[in-house]
């Protein structure tokens, strides 16, 4: 089973869900989802970081905790919740090389935008994104040591930059189609498998004709009515 831990974040509790249902809707092989959310690591003793209030999402850091929460030695999956799935994550996982300690889609870009979801700050940084959507590869010894000390006292940068994996040809790379960044790429005919809404979805008042985004808004009415019919 592919265990994946989507950010979550209070501000943008409709986009968990609908990246949620758009991963269970197309997965093929099985897969557990938890929404990775801050009050309760906290509370657990796992996340001890003061307060970033110019973090952009409440699970800027808390996503390298995936691995030790995974608790696998196979992988393990963190994905930001401002995705949307058009096809099966669980086919990516056989083709992935077991020597490698995490797999990325190694962007290249310089931001095209200067604030992004709700007015946030959009930073420029060395692999920027690429710890939008890892897999975790639970048998190298570099995930292993990835564990809550780590998360809790090393610099931000140390942990977005990969610095904590000693070899960066340990850092495997996935094709763009798994992160696509809305806005940053220039947008293909056919939707790619994952879609990235990074600087801000149409759950947003200011980001509804974003590229794509009439995808995302039918993953949510398909959500909805389903919801609404379980529950007649």
């Amino acid at each position: 089973m592919l265990k994946i831990y989507v950010g979550y974040d209070s501000r943008e509790d409709i986009a968990w869900e609908v990246c949620r249902y758009s991963l269970i809707r197309h997965a093929v092989g099985e897969i557990s989802i938890c929404p990775l959310k801050q009050p309760p690591l906290r509370e657990l003793g796992l996340y001890r970081r003061p307060e970033d209030k110019t973090a952009s999402t409440e699970f800027s850091l808390t996503r390298f905790l995936t691995p030790f929460l995974a608790d696998t030695d196979g992988w393990s999956m963190f994905v930001d919740c401002d995705f949307l799935f058009t096809g099966d994550i669980t086919a990516q996982i056989a083709s992935l090389d077991p020597s490698k300690a995490v797999y990325v889609v190694q962007h290249e870009y310089t931001p095209q935008q200067t604030v992004k979801m709700d007015g946030k700050a959009q930073a420029h940084y060395p692999r920027k994104n690429w710890s939008s959507m890892m897999l975790f590869n639970g048998r190298h010894p570099d995930v292993q040591a990835l564990r809550p000390d780590v998360v809790n006292t090393a610099d931000p940068a140390h942990l977005h930059r990969f610095n904590w994996i000693r070899n960066a040809t340990d850092i495997g790379a996935l094709d763009l189609d798994w992160n696509f960044l809305v806005g940053e790429y220039e947008a293909p005919d056919k939707a790619p498998t994952a879609i990235h809404y990074t600087n801000g979805g149409p759950w947003f008042p200011n980001w509804i004709d974003v590229d794509y985004g009439q995808l995302w808004t039918e993953e949510r009415d398909r959500m909805l009515a389903e919801h609404d019919a379980q529950a007649a």
